[in-house]
């Protein structure tokens, strides 16, 4: 199952509700709605910080963490800050699309599945870019302040440009007997250039979790 994060996909887009332990909440109240009692978990990028906290706030809830290109903490302003600051509606798809150039990729990823990411972000009010930005990076790291008790595997690419491999072993020691997997020459968007790779990984993982 994925769900779309509030503000982004068909979900709704509140003015406000955009912190980690909210977007936490989210996956609680999905994973409430659909019956599922505890589940594994998969978050890319900023997704795998949100996995993370629903794992520190519910840990009966998550049976396992697969953390994809995820941050040990998002505290700091990072270069293109500004831009998403000065951000106003409508989001041109033009300025979506030049936002990728953040994130080099180094495997072939389908035109089309990037221009319907472009277009989704073009969906996406300034309001919204602005407060998940500012929610995420103001934010506690989940892993500050408790633990994370649940197996969990962290997948990073080596090319990765927001985060380095000294941030992702930080990360790993901070989640006792937690596996850091490393893809060669892929970059942050490890689900978008590895996604065949990232599948088989999970598969392996589920299936050595205890019944």
């Amino acid at each position: 199952m994925a769900i779309d994060q509030r503000g982004h996909g068909d979900a709704g887009r509140p003015k406000t509700g955009y912190s980690l332990t909210e977007f936490a909440d989210d996956v609680v109240a999905f994973m409430d709605a659909v019956g599922l009692c505890s589940a594994v978990l998969l978050g890319s990028s900023s997704g795998g910080y949100v996995a993370q906290q629903v794992a520190v706030t519910n840990p009966g809830r998550v049976a396992g963490l697969v953390l994809v290109g995820s941050p040990h903490s998002l505290q700091g302003r990072p270069s293109f800050a500004d831009e998403v600051d000065q951000l106003s509606d409508p989001i041109a798809a033009a300025w979506v699309r030049e936002s990728l150039t953040w994130f080099p990729r180094f495997h072939q990823v389908p035109d089309s599945y990037i221009e319907d990411r472009v277009q989704d972000g073009a969906r996406i009010p300034a309001h919204v870019w602005r407060e998940t930005f500012n929610g995420l990076c103001n934010a506690v790291p989940p892993t500050a302040n408790a633990s994370i008790i649940c197996p969990t595997l962290i997948v990073w690419g080596d090319r990765d440009e927001l985060l380095s491999r000294q941030q992702e072993e930080d990360l790993a020691g901070a989640i006792p007997g937690s596996r850091l997997v490393v893809y060669e020459n892929t970059g942050h968007l490890v689900l978008w250039e590895q996604p065949e790779r990232v599948t088989q990984d999970l598969t392996t993982f589920i299936e050595s979790l205890p019944q």
